[in-house]
């Protein structure tokens, strides 16, 4: 796992939209293992059954922030698992929570917490990565498939034409050849329509022969949920068909707002005036989020692992990103120093089952502002006490 000055920036970032009136969120909790919110309309003591309600549907560990392999560190090897766990949305001490899926199914890299989305493996260009999964902790056929880069027709992870499949108690080691540079993603191939929905996606990231490293770095995946499913796998009573889906709620590495803020479980984008920052977002979700960046022009550099030749490159402030489309994005800090959303233009988006602000929302926060009564409150309303 990779160590550098910049902790918070490494850690795993999304990101859409507007710090706006946070606070507005404050008392409107929700839970998706249980509501218990509903008046007794007969009057009669049914405390038993609220409390009943108010249990969680699942005691599994809670998810991890994702976090930065660096595959030369460890050999050019890892071993990825698939661990049942619960997922916070909106944490308990965010002003809107909690928000939680009772189950998803996490990826877990060798000795690192399981996390949604999985965690983000860089290689270089030209390495070479052997990439174990390990389907002991888990009851379903899986496997990961790998955008882009380079591997055999058996390591492409699609059993839907090679007919290969990872099933529980077994293991398989994908070759991947660094030959792609750019930003990528990766997920389980095996009935697809769940298992990604079900959390097991991640980012790949090759570095350039010649890529030079900005001030700081950011990694964002959207993912849009439909929370019936998790209902669902966890033993609830919610009826889900794929063929019906309907997203719900919308999150940005794995988290909605205000959470999406607090600097050690979210990614707020937080920068210094004069440093140059790269934004890498992918989107593994199904419907498109227009990202739209307050105060700030972004200019493209990299689409799905290729470069945007300069004479093509023009200044923007807001992108369309379809589903498994991604872009690097270099933003300058050159704006006054203060606190700026960013997020999806879609302003439903923006929302965590239905309540707004909430859902794909963060913002670019200079370092100069951190000192300010508004940066304080915001903090607040995220839970966050550092």
């Amino acid at each position: 796992m990779t160590n550098d000055s910049s902790t918070l920036d490494r850690r795993t970032v999304l990101s859409i939209a507007g710090t706006g009136a946070i606070g507005s969120l404050a008392g409107c909790l929700s839970m998706i293992t249980g509501d218990g919110s509903e008046s007794n309309p007969t009057g009669d003591d049914d405390s038993d059954s609220d409390d009943e309600a108010d249990e969680p549907l699942t005691d599994y560990q809670y998810t991890a922030p994702p976090q930065i392999v660096d595959v030369s560190e460890q050999g050019y090897e890892s071993t990825l698992r698939t661990v049942p766990a619960r997922h916070e949305i909106v944490s308990e001490e965010g002003a809107s929570g909690p928000v939680e899926l009772p189950e998803v199914w996490a990826w877990q890299a060798d000795d690192l917490e399981p996390s949604v989305p999985g965690p983000i493996y860089r290689m270089q260009e030209g390495d070479t990565f052997e990439l174990t999964y390990d389907n002991s902790d888990h009851d379903r056929p899986h496997t990961v498939h790998v955008h882009a880069v380079g591997k055999s027709w058996e390591d492409d992870g699609a059993p839907v034409t090679n007919r290969d499949q990872v099933d529980p108690g077994e293991s398989h080691t994908y070759v991947l050849e660094a030959d792609t540079p750019g930003t990528h993603v990766y997920h389980c191939h095996y009935q697809t329509h769940n298992h990604l929905d079900m959390g097991m996606y991640g980012i790949l990231r090759v570095d350039p022969e010649d890529y030079q490293p900005p001030d700081r770095e950011y990694f964002f995946t959207l993912r849009d949920w439909d929370t019936r499913l998790h209902d669902r796998e966890a033993g609830g009573g919610s009826d889900y068909d794929p063929v019906e889906r309907s997203s719900d709620t919308y999150t940005l590495n794995g988290r909605s707002a205000p959470t999406t803020f607090h600097p050690e479980l979210g990614t707020p984008l937080i920068v210094s005036q004069g440093e140059t920052m790269h934004l890498h977002v992918a989107n593994n979700g199904y419907e498109s989020h227009p990202f739209h960046t307050h105060g700030h022009q972004f200019t493209v550099v990299e689409k799905d692992g290729s470069p945007i030749p300069e004479a093509a490159q023009y200044r923007e402030d807001v992108i369309n990103i379809g589903p498994a489309e991604r872009y690097t994005l270099e933003i300058e800090a050159d704006a006054d120093p203060g606190i700026y959303p960013a997020h999806c233009h879609k302003v439903h988006h923006v929302t965590t089952e239905g309540r707004y602000p909430g859902g794909m929302a963060t913002a670019i926060v200079y370092e100069e502002a951190m000192e300010t009564e508004e940066f304080a409150e915001i903090m607040d309303d995220a839970g966050f006490e550092g």
